[in-house]
């Protein structure tokens, strides 16, 4: 069964999101003293992770989302398959409704 998210108003959107750049901006920050603090850590990283300043660099642009690999597509349903099911589901209908009126 497919469950949806509830859509919200653009508003509650658009506090999500300045909550989510304070919540970077101070994630930031909170490295840059580290570093300061510690500045040993500049250079503790393995080589395949990278910096929090290459991560987050100024002007980087918005992250794009991969599209997703390995998904099938749905075939589509033929005129006749379609027409089987209506076809079944009016019959399924008009027996709930028969029942209710019992």
């Amino acid at each position: 069964m497919l469950t949806l998210m509830p859509r919200h108003s653009s508003h509650i959107l658009d506090l999500a999101k300045r909550g989510a750049e304070a919540r970077l901006q101070d994630l930031i920050h909170e490295a840059k003293m580290l570093m300061e603090l510690f500045p040993h850590l500049r250079d503790s990283f393995d080589k395949d992770e990278l910096p929090i300043s290459f991560i987050v660099a100024k002007g980087s642009g918005r992250l794009t989302r991969k599209p997703a690999q390995g998904r099938k597509r749905r075939r589509g349903m033929s005129a006749a398959a379609r027409r089987a099911v209506s076809q079944r589901m009016r019959k399924y209908w008009a027996a709930r409704r028969k029942a209710e009126k019992k």
